[in-house]
């Protein structure tokens, strides 16, 4: 369902919801998650394989920049919410992306008012930000050892030191 008008571009908060009312008018199940998706890993793409699969369209929801980096500290982004944006349009189970500059995607949900909410399994139900903007949550367990700070940490601990 790639909206080919929007490729490989990230939708404004109007767009998407716009974009929302007519997938949910015509009888779509719409699906949000959100994250920071730094360095994207296993554990990312086995959550949004997971979260399509409850619905027919999958929103994924980035931080900015600036968010990004209020939340994980000055030296992150690692890699910039364009090319974030870009990397998770070229899943074949992200439909579309949307940027978000608040800690927390509360707002975005109470505007977009998705039908099923995902998070990963680290959270506890009563942690989830914005459920009550949903019909349904669901949470997956995480994919064990995969993670953006597993992946910095190796590569610290491999090349921290060497100029290459």
């Amino acid at each position: 369902m790639k909206n080919l008008n929007v490729k490989d571009r990230a939708l404004t908060r109007k767009e998407m919801k716009t974009e929302v009312q007519k997938l949910q008018k015509a009888g779509k199940r719409v699906v949000f998650t959100n994250g920071c998706f730094d360095l994207l890993h296993l554990g990312h793409i086995s959550l949004f394989k997971k979260a399509k699969s409850l619905g027919d369209v999958l929103i994924v929801a980035i931080n900015s920049d600036k968010s990004l980096s209020c939340l994980k500290g000055p030296k992150r982004p690692l890699v910039g919410e364009r090319d974030r944006a870009r990397l998770l349009f070229s899943l074949k189970s992200v439909d579309y992306v949307v940027v978000f500059g608040e800690q927390t995607p509360k707002k975005l949900l109470r505007e977009l008012r998705p039908d099923v909410l995902v998070k990963g399994g680290d959270y506890k139900l009563s942690e989830i930000i914005g459920s009550e903007y949903v019909r349904r949550v669901y949470r997956f367990p995480l994919v064990k050892g995969k993670s953006t700070t597993n992946l910095i940490n190796l590569i610290v601990e491999r090349y921290g030191s060497k100029k290459n």
